[in-house]
């Protein structure tokens, strides 16, 4: 199956747009990776448990997985342009009223009201990088724009480890208040100004929607990203915990944890690459599944602690792990910008797929640290991210099918 591009009216011919839209999704995903290098402070801080660190990690996720379809509402009305800066202005406000909170259930609320924002900025995101990115430039630039959880896991937690060492949590929160804005001049200045609304308004808005939200395929491929969101986040948001567990002190363990997700960012890079020179969809999905079972398996079911050099092979296993997984976003969000069926929304269609991936992000930590507090350890984590691989698999099949595949050319 060849899926081509819609004929869009352009309203830039360059690149600095999409660059610059890209670089307001890190930022607002900087926000769900200033967390885990401060949750052991926070934790000491507030007397959070385990379950409770686990919930804080998730409860971000909770805007995305409830108001997906509502965001997509907001930019068919508004313009996804003007919803790209209400998500950034949501973001630097939540960070402040985390900044201030004294309690859990503070830094809780401040949590949503970011997660408000997360999802409000991105979910515009790979609909205004189709409208802007060159033409023939379009798998790559998608490409870059899934990397941007990747590349803000690795900003994220290294700034947080470097910081942490002089300054507060609370202090950290308000500095990352003041550089969400930052983005804010630039996509004034290099993206394009929205244009008019549809004919119709909201009621027609919502009609697209409507369809949209019937479209078999946007359901199962939301179902298929989530069964890499429920392992990655999981992984990823509580290796500052576990390295700090075995020992690791000071930096290193946030230095070690970005590394893991900037080779995600890597991938997801190179997996653009790939789609740009016509690399089957099926293909990758598969193989980034098998591979993310299998670096699961290795970097948590083998005692690594008995090994001499053992911790250099565990984190070359999780790098494996989050390097290999990339493909599966990239994919899908290549995806997402043309699963819109004749007469829905392209916003639709990812709000609903961030509403059900966003289930994966959200309850990922909670089931790896229920896992590991019933079993003793997080050795048992393996369970739930094969279980989830070979899921994803089977969800793979019915989208793109056993023997079809589905290519991005720019005909």
């Amino acid at each position: 199956m060849t899926v081509t591009r819609p004929n869009l009216q352009r309203a830039s011919s360059g690149d600095a747009a999409w660059i610059v839209v890209v670089i307001a999704g890190i930022t607002a995903a900087l926000h769900i990776w200033k967390l885990p290098a401060a949750l052991p402070l926070i934790q000491e801080d507030l007397g959070l448990s385990l379950l409770t660190a686990g919930v804080l990690l998730g409860i971000v996720q909770v805007a995305g997985m409830l108001g997906g379809l509502a965001v997509s509402l907001l930019a068919e009305n508004i313009g996804e342009r003007r919803t790209l800066l209400l998500g950034l202005v949501f973001l630097s406000m939540g960070s402040v009223l985390g900044g201030l909170s004294i309690g859990a259930d503070t830094l809780l609320a401040s949590r949503a009201i970011e997660g408000i924002g997360f999802i409000v900025a991105t979910v515009v995101g790979p609909g205004l990088i189709r409208r802007h990115a060159p033409f023939r430039r379009v798998n790559m630039a998608v490409g870059c724009w899934s990397a941007y959880q990747g590349t803000a896991t690795f900003i994220g937690l290294i700034a947080s480890a470097y910081f942490l060492q002089i300054g507060t949590w609370q202090l950290w929160w308000w500095v990352m208040a003041a550089v969400t804005l930052v983005p804010i001049p630039l996509v004034l200045r290099m993206v394009p100004q929205d244009q008019p609304a549809g004919a119709g308004g909201a009621k027609a808005a919502a009609g697209r929607i409507g369809i949209t939200a019937r479209s078999p395929k946007v359901w199962i491929a939301g179902l298929v990203f989530g069964c890499y969101t429920v392992q990655w986040m999981a992984v990823v948001g509580f290796l500052p915990t576990v390295y700090g567990e075995s020992g690791l002190s000071g930096t290193h363990a946030g230095i070690l944890s970005a590394i893991v997700g900037g080779l995600n960012g890597v991938g997801a890079i190179i997996t653009g690459i790939l789609l740009q020179r016509g690399a089957p969809a099926r293909m990758l999905l598969f193989l980034s599944f098998i591979l993310m079972g299998g670096a699961s398996l290795l970097t948590f079911a083998v005692d690594w602690s008995s090994i001499p050099g053992g911790l250099v092979w565990q984190v070359a296993c999780v790098g494996f792990f989050s390097f290999s997984g990339a493909m599966i976003p990239a994919t899908m969000t290549r995806m997402a910008v043309d699963l819109a069926p004749e007469g829905g929304s392209a916003p639709a269609a990812m709000g609903l797929m961030q509403q059900i991936y966003n289930i994966g992000n959200f309850t990922g930590p909670m089931i790896v640290a229920w896992l590991a507090m019933t079993t003793g350890g997080w050795s048992s984590t393996w369970w739930m991210t094969c279980a989830f691989a070979a899921l994803g698999i089977i969800l793979s099949v019915v989208l793109v099918g056993r023997r079809g595949s589905m290519h991005f050319s720019h005909s």
